[in-house]
């Protein structure tokens, strides 16, 4: 996807949330991330659990406060929005959140959880039932479905009453933090594939927060690689799938499960050494050092920049300037 002469709808640029655990300890969840997200595009942002992921989405849409950096949405920093251009901005984003069963509120029906934030926006009760019932039907529910309680569905149907409200005041751009992670392998497929229709149909925009780098190579543009609060690698799905620059990238490409046991046999598994380290109070080094198999001395002491190893495909690794 060429978008060298395109605007970003969202910008990302030196990103940090940091959480204070005690007076001398920094927990540096998100530390320097930056990526761009162009209209229609998905971009994926991949990692293993604690990498920051789920931080930086959150940071994009302001349900936290960024402690440095900006997160620019259509050219305005979300940060420094006016009452009327937060509202605005409120409608335009929402997020689909990872646990279906913790992210709908129990003392709600359907209706009520879909067509809240229609009412927040001014829409009639008339209106709100019109509304919610297209959009259930949009995702795979009907009208039938709309006095009843989560309880009374099913982690497939609760994710896309999740989708459902998240579709309710027409945005743009879409964060799924990791929707289908909770599911059963065979509803992941049926959610993604109304998640690629509804892009298509509607023109929405993703940035698709996983660790299933199968589901990730299907539904990307783009790939954002994340470890430890930072960001490794960044390129189009099809080049970072097939020349993968950092270590880690490299590593966690080798653990796709292969269905073909040729291809299984010929592909050889990287191995990760040793725990993913505390993010309190960070080296200023690279951050996977301590488990990457070619460090030196360098990787121990400097923390490496990001830089181009092929035409939009960015890798931060002391061992490119080899």
């Amino acid at each position: 996807m060429a978008n060298e002469t395109k605007q970003p709808l969202v910008q990302v640029k030196e990103l940090c949330k940091y959480f204070h655990v005690s007076r001398t300890a920094e927990l540096k969840a998100v530390d320097g991330v930056s990526f761009d997200i162009y209209k229609g595009e998905t971009v994926s942002l991949v990692g293993e659990s604690g990498c920051g992921k789920s931080t930086t989405g959150r940071c994009m849409i302001r349900l936290y406060e960024p402690t440095k950096g900006q997160v620019i949405y259509d050219g305005k920093d979300i940060t420094k929005l006016s009452k009327e251009e937060q509202k605005a901005f409120c409608k335009k984003v929402q997020m689909i959140f990872q646990n279906p069963y913790a992210s709908l509120n129990p003392r709600m029906t359907v209706k009520e959880i879909v067509g809240e934030g229609l009412k927040q926006h001014g829409m009639s009760r008339e209106e709100v039932d019109k509304k919610v019932e297209a959009l259930l039907e949009t995702v795979g529910l009907n009208k039938d479905h709309m006095s009843r309680f989560p309880h009374e569905f099913s982690g497939g149907q609760r994710q896309r009453i999740g989708i459902a409200r998240a579709l309710s005041v027409d945005p743009e751009f879409i964060i799924c933090d990791e929707p289908i992670s909770a599911l059963d392998v065979s509803i992941q497929a049926q959610v993604i594939n109304m998640l690629k229709h509804l892009q298509e149909t509607m023109g929405l925009t993703y940035l698709f927060i996983a660790h299933d780098l199968s589901v990730v190579k299907y539904i990307s543009d783009r790939v954002v690689v994340m470890y430890l609060g930072t960001l490794v690698e960044t390129a189009e799905t099809e080049e970072l799938y097939a020349n993968p620059a950092h270590p880690y990238t490299k590593a966690l490409l080798s653990a796709i499960p292969e269905a073909d046991p040729k291809k299984a046999k010929a592909n050889e598994r990287i191995p990760i050494k040793g725990e993913i380290p505390s993010p309190i109070n960070p080296k200023n080094c690279c951050r996977f050092a301590e488990r990457c198999q070619y460090a030196t001395d360098r990787c121990f002491s400097e923390m490496p920049k990001l830089r181009e190893v092929a035409p939009g495909h960015m890798a931060a690794c002391h061992l490119l300037d080899k």
